[in-house]
């Protein structure tokens, strides 16, 4: 009977800041690969697989972004936002295929002891150190406003942690002259990285079954709606998300009098749980009792 759309400006993503992110990853992924493979570790090898995640992360971020900044058409209403949603999804499936793989490769190596250049190794992982610092700085902000943008920076992190790993394996494999170090640690970044991957992986899914936004409690949300005046009955309460930080509402609400000075009431319980999107059904008992419910409903 009356319906409110409110719509809030999202913050523009540091566009910028993965361009050169991008630029130092992808370059640095080169000269670990090839360390890796003359300087027979697997470790270097782990860390670059981290390092092209990063890439693929990235260049999976800018294209979600571009695309995201598509007006809305007839045939897309929401545009094109979601897809930075299916882009993290498809980050977090990579991530745990990496993963795994390397524990593969490091169970074959502590069978197959190999010998590893302890000195090139350490220099390289010195350099990746740096620019998974610099990449990770840069990723930072981006990653607090874009799920997409933090899985990037999840990847970037774990890089980073894995080259610290890298460098205190190569020391000890310098001084003790243990190369069953190398894939011990190798193993020990995939079991890192997979619990993270997890929950990148968890929080897309749910925004792609539209499920309710983390941090927000729809029992209490439900109580404040039905407790708002002249409200008999609430249903067919729905919260998603479009995308990460763009949070939707849709709600049916029971009155004896419809009154559209509601609204804004609605509008500002929705703003206390970071919903933008707000769209209220206002329907009489009468009309209640007659509705024809088409769709599935929690309650």
């Amino acid at each position: 009977m009356s319906a409110s759309h409110d719509h809030s400006d999202r913050r523009t993503l540091p566009e910028s800041r993965l361009i050169w992110a991008l630029i130092l990853t992808g370059g640095y992924l080169v000269a670990q690969v090839v360390g890796g493979i003359v300087f027979g570790s697997l470790a270097l090898l782990s860390d670059a697989a981290h390092m092209f995640t990063d890439v693929m992360g990235l260049v999976i971020a800018l294209a979600a972004i571009r695309l995201g900044k598509r007006r809305a058409s007839p045939r897309r209403t929401f545009g094109y936002r979601r897809f930075e949603i299916l882009a993290a999804a498809l980050n977090a499936a990579i991530l745990f295929i990496v993963a795994f793989y390397i524990l593969f490769e490091a169970y074959k190596r502590l069978n197959q002891p190999a010998e590893v250049q302890s000195l090139p190794m350490l220099l390289v992982a010195l350099g990746g150190l740096v620019v998974n610092l610099i990449a990770a700085r840069l990723l930072m902000g981006g990653s607090r406003e874009s799920l997409n943008v933090r899985g990037a920076y999840l990847e970037v992190l774990s890089d980073l942690l894995g080259s610290v790993a890298v460098i205190a394996g190569a020391l000890l494999i310098f001084f003790t002259g243990w190369d069953w170090v190398d894939p011990v640690l190798a193993a020990l970044i995939g079991l890192w990285v997979l619990p993270r991957t997890w929950v990148l992986l968890s929080q897309s899914v749910n925004i792609l079954l539209e499920g309710t936004p983390e941090g927000i409690d729809l029992l209490k949300l439900q109580g404040e709606l039905a407790a708002l005046p002249g409200v008999s009955a609430v249903h067919d309460l729905h919260v998603w998300a479009v995308t990460s930080g763009e949070n939707s509402l849709s709600v049916h609400l029971v009155m004896e009098q419809p009154d559209p000075g509601l609204i804004p009431q609605v509008r500002a319980v929705a703003e206390g749980y970071e919903i933008e999107h707000v769209t209220v059904q206002l329907e009489t008992p009468a009309m209640r009792e007659a509705e024809v419910h088409g769709h599935d409903t929690w309650r």
